[in-house]
């Protein structure tokens, strides 16, 4: 391989890596901020069980200690209602999520890249107007996607790192794949 080439792969391979990261990071950010939604819907359901009951205790005779209930519940409740107002996390989560699925599209045209690179088929010129095209797609995707959080970014380097979410056994792959088609079968 010359050395133009070489340049090229570890450039993409870069790229690549850096990619596979904000993929991952995408995804574990819409699954924290669903997660979020969730545990804020749960809380104001909570908050307004607790706070009907106690004013119903309060209206059928009950004493003055549920009618501090009442205020503590609902005043909560109201703080929980003016926190989560501006925000829907859920329509961001949605965003997070798609911004994966557009890094998605662009990390599987990197891989593609890379094969071509090795295969050597290509002209580096074609190999760079792709790298060039796939960066400028990466660089749209990026401006139109929500900022991601230091909490998603963990996760992902745990889910890449230690779980090995994105890697698969060549064993994994066969079991996927016809026959004819395995590494197993073929050897």
């Amino acid at each position: 391989m010359s050395q133009e080439r070489k340049l090229l792969e570890s450039q993409i391979r870069e790229i690549y890596g850096r990619v596979v990261y904000t993929h991952k990071t995408h995804e574990k950010c819409a699954d924290l901020l669903k997660e979020r939604s969730d545990f804020l819907k749960l809380t104001e359901i909570i908050l307004s069980a607790l706070t009907t009951t106690s004013i119903l205790v309060v209206l059928l005779g009950d004493g003055i200690v549920f009618q501090l209930f009442a205020a503590i519940f609902s005043t909560a409740l109201l703080g929980l209602t003016l926190y989560s107002k501006d925000f829907n996390l859920l329509a961001i989560a949605e965003k997070h999520k798609q911004a994966a699925l557009d890094i998605l599209e662009v990390r599987e045209k990197l891989f593609s890249l890379l094969v071509d690179l090795r295969i050597g088929n290509n002209e580096i010129e074609i190999l760079q107007l792709k790298r060039d095209q796939l960066n400028d797609k990466l660089v749209n995707t990026y401006r139109g996607a929500p900022k991601t959080i230091s909490k998603a970014y963990q996760l992902a380097s745990k889910a890449l790192k230690e779980n090995d979410e994105f890697t698969f056994s060549d064993a994994e792959i066969d079991k996927f794949l016809p026959e004819n088609l395995r590494i197993k079968a073929n050897s």
